[in-house]
């Protein structure tokens, strides 16, 4: 359940990062355009024949900041189309359509049921007695403020229908609306319910998620603090997203009225504040969530860098010091630390958290001296010279950064060289040999052959080490991670996935994390170009393959191997070579055989533990007591069905006993559907499979040895 839990998560925090992307693009428009068109900006540093009023650049910035300003405005449709776009797992371009077609059906039906109910007017005004700030415009309807939660619950809401419904069956005479043409009609009419149901159940959700908030604001610099830790110890599991987005963008992180308009959510208030020319100081309480980055990320961390690289074995310091500069000005740069940080998380857990607690603190420590300086993505030196230093030390305090940093720069070196020689960490550089320090160095030489060469043997590679193109169900990045959704984790090889220049790699369910650094858009990029493209098989990921031996040709009862393996299902069994299937006959997932069934019912051969259960409910994976890997697949291409015709009675991680029933197959649906309807058995793990050449069995007969 954990592992389930954990791969959602990672779905839904790294479906976030498509519409968080555009931030930085709209954050520098905003931030150029709001700081070269203030007057008191202007007057400070002398630009009025540049920048004045009435001149050619003023009127271009006022443009930009418009620009800026409107993606801010119309975050909540940006999110809803973003991760319906990332949660969807095909067809992509149709969840899109469909997310954006829901978020304008819910806020009507929200519109109208708030008009039926007296709270909205005839005239369209806000009826006297309403909380100031529930209801607002929304691209352009007056309805409840959801503000990005909104956005987020049509995302979430439409991938779930499109993934279920994409692939739909309707009868002859409806068949046009059929596959993914239906899901823009079923995702209209949930949604047109969804908001009347908003009407009622919203005003909850906003009571608790204010008292959330007040809760994390109430607690002054310690809430702070919490929020800090938590969000780095999130890292390694690449949930962090998940945890600090609704602090940034909804009520959670607080709420502020700027200019006659509530706005919502620290990020939010921050833009707010930078569009309007009313603000003295930029609030604290509202950068508290992101103004501490700063402090750990240009100072802090390249003074673990310099710690690891001082600390280095002399013949390996030439080595270890490329890497952990790049890392570093990565960090300062960009405010993207996960390459430094995964250079010691692994080997020094210890020294991560060490980080963690900095790191919390540093934002506590810039909410006390109240530091307000904004970010688009990140705490690197780009943002903090856009929405610090341009903005002047008076509204953001940013001058405070550089002492309390340098302070930071020696707390982090001190602390790192003291616990890496005092424990002897293996952090680069130390290691007993060099191959850590090799193949984290061979990360930029892959990349580079790939980018420069145009070869695509790095996608290969990766494609190998993650089971081979069958295994691989999803493919997506985020900032500094390659995140898989794989068939089959047992597949998965973590030390040829560190051979492709990974600094760290998280296998969790059926969820992979490689983490590759700031290049990983590139990667992911080229990789999902090679899966469309490559051999159904992949040189490296097959399972090997063993000729049927010759003893199958002779007396049927001989019996061969040490394991017996019971039939799951009543019928004719059949050796695997005969299957109507090439790849199955070829063995290229491994030895096995098949039945010919009788009826439907598929039952457990064996006590086993389910590894994963198919979406489309055709295939379940299994593991016997005795530790050995079996897929039992009904049915040939029927996973184009999507679940229809087929009923499973287990879920994955379900530990079932002999002849427990695991599931229930209309063979009349599947044969008239599918190109064949027989029940294979495969085994994963290389075994030797012997079966007599063809005979009759009934569930839970001895059908093979292996």
């Amino acid at each position: 359940m954990k592992d389930e839990i954990f791969s959602i998560l990672q779905r839904v925090g790294r479906s976030f990062m498509l519409p968080v992307a555009v931030l930085p693009i709209a954050g520098l428009l905003l931030g150029l355009g709001a700081s070269f068109t203030n007057p008191t900006t202007i007057k400070t540093y002398g630009l009025e024949a540049i920048f004045g009023d009435g001149t050619v650049l003023h009127s271009l910035l006022t443009v930009m900041s418009a620009a800026g300003g409107t993606i801010f405005g119309n975050l909540p449709i940006i999110f809803a189309v973003g991760v319906a776009i990332g949660m969807a797992k095909a067809e992509k371009e149709v969840a899109a359509l469909a997310a954006m077609i829901s978020f304008f059906v819910m806020h009507v039906s929200c519109n109208a049921m708030l008009q039926l109910t007296g709270k909205i007017l005839a005239d369209g005004s806000i009826a006297p007695g309403v909380l100031e700030g529930t209801i607002a415009a929304s691209c352009g309807i007056m309805s409840l403020q959801m503000g990005v939660f909104g956005g987020i619950i049509v995302g979430i809401g439409v991938a779930m229908l499109h993934n279920r419904y994409y692939k739909i069956v309707l009868p002859d005479a409806l068949s046009f609306f059929g596959g993914s043409r239906f899901i823009p009609i079923v995702s209209t009419v949930v949604f047109l319910f969804v908001g009347i149901a908003m009407t009622f159940i919203w005003p909850i959700a906003q009571d608790i998620i204010f008292g959330l908030g007040n809760v994390v604001t109430g607690t002054g610099y310690i809430g702070t603090l919490i929020f800090g830790i938590v969000k780095r110890a999130l890292i390694p599991f690449g949930l962090h997203h998940v945890f600090y987005l609704p602090f940034w963008q909804t009520g959670v992180g607080g709420s502020m009225m700027i200019d006659g308009q509530l706005v919502q959510g620290g990020q939010n208030i921050f833009f707010a504040q930078l569009a309007s020319p009313n603000v003295a100081h930029f609030s604290a309480d509202a950068t508290r969530y992101f103004s501490g980055e700063f402090i750990f990320m240009i100072f802090g961390l390249p003074g673990a860098a310099l710690a690891m690289y001082r600390c280095a074995r002399p013949e390996k310091k030439k080595v270890a010091g490329g890497l952990l500069l790049s890392a570093a000005l990565t960090s300062m740069l960009t405010g993207i630390t996960e390459p430094i940080e995964f250079s010691f998380l692994f080997v020094a857990p210890l020294l991560f958290g060490v980080q963690v607690i900095l790191a919390g603190a540093a934002y506590m420590i810039a909410h006390i001296l109240n530091i307000a300086v904004g970010l688009t993505f990140s705490g690197g030196l780009l943002d903090l010279f856009i929405f610090g230093i341009l903005q002047g030390n008076d509204k953001t305090s940013w001058m405070l950064i550089i002492p309390v940093g340098i302070v930071y720069f020696f707390l982090y070196y001190f602390a790192f060289s003291f616990l890496i020689k005092k424990f002897n960490f293996k952090t680069p550089g130390r290691e007993d040999d060099d191959e850590e320090t090799k193949l984290y160095t061979k990360a930029d030489v892959n990349a580079r052959k790939a980018g420069e060469n145009g070869s695509d043997e790095l996608s290969s590679t990766i494609a190998r080490a993650l089971g081979s193109k069958r295994n691989i169900t999803s493919v997506d990045c985020c900032a500094t991670r390659l995140r898989c959704s794989v068939a089959d984790s047992s597949l998965v090889d973590q030390k040829l996935l560190k051979a492709t220049g990974a600094s760290g790699v998280i296998v969790k369910g059926t969820g992979v994390q490689v983490i590759y650094g700031p290049k990983v858009a590139v990667i992911k990029s080229n990789l999902e170009e090679y899966l469309v493209t490559a051999p159904e098989v992949e040189a490296g990921a097959e399972a090997p393959v063993v000729e049927e031996p010759a003893a199958q040709e002779e007396t049927p009862t001989a019996v061969h191997g040490d394991h017996e393996f019971y039939a799951p299902v009543t019928g004719t069994a059949h050796a695997i070579t005969e299957a109507p299937d090439a790849a199955f006959a070829g063995k290229m997932m491994g030895d096995g055989f098949f039945i010919a069934p009788a009826d439907g019912t598929v039952v457990a051969p064996c006590d086993a533990e389910v590894m994963f259960v198919f979406d489309t409910k055709h295939a379940i994976g299994m593991k016997a007591a005795d530790g050995t890997e079996f897929l039992i697949h009904f049915g040939v291409d029927t996973v184009k069905l999507g679940g229809q015709g087929f009923e499973t009675f287990v879920q994955q991680g379900q530990q079932v006993k002999k002849g427990d029933k695991l599931m229930q197959v209309d063979l009349d649906y599947v044969k008239a559907n599918a190109p064949s309807d027989v029940c294979l058995v495969i085994f994963t793990g290389g075994q030797v499979v012997h079966l007599e050449k063809s005979y009759g069995v009934k569930a839970l007969d001895v059908v093979a040895t292996y």
